[in-house]
Order: C-alpha cells, then sequence, then structure tokens
C-alpha cells in the first residue's frame, strides 16, 4: 500500500490525513507539506493513526518535515501516532521532539496556541 495523503483546514491549522506507509521513496509527504508552507500555512497537525510502518526513511522524513515547519516559525503537533511508531520515538529519544496528541480537538487547539502568539506578536 502507497502512501495516502489529503490536507483540511480546521480553525486555521492543516490537518494532514496519512495513511499507509512512510518508508524510503515515498517522498508525497514532504512534498505536500512544503507546498503548503510555501502557500503561508504554519501550523500543522499530522494525523498518523492510519500509518502502518515506518522505516528509518519515514523517519527521517518526519524529522525534515519537522525542522522545515520550525524553520517557518510554525507548529507541528502528531496526531495519533500508532503503538509501533511511538516505541520508535521512544527508542531514538524522538518523543523529546515531537509533541504528539491523542485527540484531534487538542491537536488543533495546541497548534492554534502558536497561530495566536504569531497573530499577537505580528
Amino acid at each position: 500500500m502507497s502512501l495516502a495523503i489529503t490536507s483540511r483546514i480546521v480553525s486555521g491549522v492543516v490537518v494532514v490525513d496519512v495513511s499507509g506507509k512512510l518508508r524510503f521513496l515515498e517522498f508525497g509527504l514532504p512534498d505536500q507539506i512544503n507546498e503548503l508552507l510555501e502557500e503561508g500555512h504554519r501550523d500543522f497537525v499530522l494525523n498518523l493513526a492510519n500509518v502502518t510502518y515506518v522505516d528509518s526513511f519515514g523517519l527521517g522524513q518526519l524529522i525534515t518535515i519537522w525542522t522545515s515547519i520550525r524553520n517557518k516559525g510554525g507548529q507541528l503537533i502528531l496526531l495519533r501516532p500508532t503503538d509501533h511508531l511511538q516505541k520508535l520515538f521512544h527508542i531514538t529519544k524522538l518523543d523529546s521532539v515531537f509533541n504528539t496528541s491523542g485527540e484531534e480537538v487538542q491537536a488543533v487547539r495546541s497548534a492554534r496556541k502558536n497561530l495566536t502568539v504569531s497573530v499577537q506578536t505580528t
């Protein structure tokens, strides 16, 4: 199963729903995030509930995405990472880097905090 990616806007935050395998030679996710960044979006929720497999290349993509968003002053919240992915985050110490949430409403609210701060300081 290849990677399927859809996005939608919820309260000013881009929610990106991902399903399938995040693995070597799957470049769609970073490309889509970069397009959204170029459009001016800064705050993201990445829904990983239906990601069935992640390899080291996929982890690298998540780090690249996180870095790209942070470099633009944005926020990334990972929504519902699978147990397997949470174990990988723990083993690689990425659980200290990524913000995660189990509920979409809370994830959007967390990302919006950054949106509110950005609007107030501009």
